[in-house]
């Protein structure tokens, strides 16, 4: 591969879902990849049979055995799955689930060994994905563990209108007001800002903090949890001269338009977030992996069984994922070569942005 073009690595996903339709979709353009290296980690099997079936014919797949060999400006398959792989259409089995995990395994492992710039996976199912190698509840947790170093991942969903991250992920909804105190409340905060900053190139964020509880907790009336755990870490990072705001009630928040004025949206558990999320941008939101050293992104949906092989999915949601990944990508780059300089670190610092928020590598 040409080190200055992009390496761009590609899940399969669920083999009985939407995930190829979409990626086939996507990649029948070659104006997308035409200075970027594509690498489709999956099945030249399962990826023929998708391709018939759906009659995508417009990519053209050259099977590889590393990913060393992919040649910018085409796309390339590296084989990841056992001969005896079976595509069910629609269907949540085994096969499917022990597919997607050998795909996101290899890829993974390339991604952590420098052959690939970005990753963009395809949905998986998070039940039939579950083995002794896979106890995660989703991606976003795997890739902590296999990725992360020690450091937190944070889940944002972003999109062109709205970017909205969780302090709590995939978290049964009754231990989520355990799960949230100061510390944690306020890494997520940093990770986030920071992620804002870096990765989508805004440079002081304007983030909304919403409230655990209905009305955030109305003084202490609806639970006490608002004012003795949000508020504080809201005040302790601004302290780190984050522009943060909180708690916000997030109903009349996203019901009366008051997060267009913000940057990041910080929820504090799943449904929280995404309900609103994707209600405002489901066909061109993006999960992004923040908080790590590699870059990952996904299509908002998933797999949308009741969609397979009818040739109805849309593709926008994975083209703005590839999209998505290419540039956080170049910004970081960009922030790289801002921030390496020490004059220009020394303007930054003067300037309050950033200085509280450098890692030990760039102090």
């Amino acid at each position: 591969m040409e080190d200055s073009k992009i390496r761009v690595g590609v899940t399969q996903g669920d083999i009985n879902g939407i995930g190829y339709e979409v990626i086939l979709k996507t990649l029948a353009d070659p104006r997308l990849y035409e200075d970027q290296a594509v690498v489709i980690y999956g099945s030249p099997k399962v990826a023929a049979y998708h391709k018939k079936a759906l009659d995508l014919n417009g990519v053209q797949l050259t099977t590889i055995n590393a990913a060393k060999e992919a040649q910018v400006g085409r796309v390339s398959l590296i084989n990841c799955t056992d001969d005896e792989v079976k595509v069910e259409l629609g269907q949540s089995t085994a096969t499917a689930g022990k597919a997607s995990f050998q795909a996101l395994e290899r890829a993974v492992a390339d991604l952590k060994a420098g052959l690939l710039d970005v990753l963009v996976t395809a949905p998986i199912n998070k039940h039939n994905i579950q083995s002794a190698e896979f106890s995660f509840p989703g991606h976003t947790e795997y890739l902590e563990a296999s990725l992360g170093d020690g450091k937190k991942a944070l889940m944002i969903m972003a999109s062109s209108l709205l970017r909205v991250a969780v302090v709590t992920g995939h978290v049964p909804l009754a231990d989520v007001p355990g799960a949230i105190d100061v510390p944690l409340l306020l890494q997520t905060i940093k990770v986030f800002n920071r992620s804002l900053m870096v990765d989508f190139g805004i440079r002081k964020p304007r983030i909304a903090v919403l409230g655990l509880n209905p009305h955030a907790g109305d003084e202490g009336v609806i639970g006490k949890e608002d004012q003795d755990v949000v508020a504080e870490a809201v005040r302790k990072a601004q302290e780190y001269k984050i522009c943060c705001f909180g708690p916000i009630p997030a109903d009349g928040f996203f019901g009366s338009g008051e997060y267009k004025k913000y940057d990041g949206v910080l929820a504090m558990y799943h449904d929280q977030g995404l309900i609103p999320f994707k209600v405002i941008s489901m066909e061109g939101g993006v999960n992004y992996t923040a908080g790590l050293a590699c870059v990952r992104t996904s299509p908002a949906h998933g797999t949308a069984y009741d969609l397979a092989g009818q040739n109805l999915a849309s593709e926008s949601s994975f083209r703005e994922a590839y999209y998505m990944a290419c540039d956080i990508f170049k910004n970081r780059q960009l922030h790289a070569e801002l921030t390496s300089n020490p004059l220009r670190k020394q303007t930054v610092e003067q300037a309050g942005d950033l200085s509280d928020l450098l890692t030990d590598d760039e102090a």
